[in-house]
């Protein structure tokens, strides 16, 4: 394999690159308002129980909500929904009611009051776990208490935000399943 020649890069920028996963819908409700933001920084933290630890910052509103009520859903659009989840990323929830201004439709949850988003792909109920780090670095390690995935398609085309307004999708997939020890591929 070839060692490919490398420049200097902007540390600002690296984010391009260690993005972890899809970018995600987290909905949210207070005392009788919802709120819908635009993720990109969150990652698995442990299988079970279920823990995701996301970065929100506290000048979303959002992050009150969340911070308030101590649970969220955190959902997961296709690319059919790339053009709503930049809008959803450029709005203010303390100004437009996000659900009605971009036509996506509230599922009642059934365990959290933050209503799920009808018409994303996976929907995962979330509970506050642990909020040690929300104070100094706006980190919350949420609990997956509930997830409904629809079963087609297996694996569905998200959106990976890189920076300056690109995304990226996820491609192809590579299996590699002989590779893994057996107690590797439980559920």
């Amino acid at each position: 394999m070839a060692i490919p020649k490398k420049k200097d890069f902007l540390v600002e920028k690296i984010r391009r690159y260690l993005e972890p996963g899809p970018t995600v819908l987290v909905s949210s409700s207070w005392r009788g308002r919802t709120d819908i933001m635009t993720m990109g920084w969150h990652m698995m933290m442990e299988f079970s129980p279920a823990l995701v630890g996301c970065v929100i910052s506290e000048s979303n509103h959002s992050f009150r909500m969340i911070r308030r009520s101590r649970e969220c859903v955190i959902n997961i659009p296709t690319t059919a929904l790339t053009d709503i989840v930049v809008k959803i990323g450029n709005t203010s929830g303390d100004e437009i009611d996000k659900f009605a201004e971009f036509g996506l439709t509230p599922v009642e949850a059934s365990k959290v009051s933050a209503p799920l988003i009808g018409e994303c792909h996976a929907n995962f109920e979330c509970r506050l776990k642990d909020d040690t780090l929300v104070r100094k670095y706006n980190f919350f390690i949420f609990e997956v208490v509930k997830a409904h995935v629809a079963p087609r398609p297996k694996i569905p085309r998200t959106l990976h935000y890189t920076g300056d307004g690109i995304f990226m999708t996820s491609g192809r997939s590579i299996n590699r399943r002989k590779m893994f020890l057996p107690e590797m591929l439980k559920p």
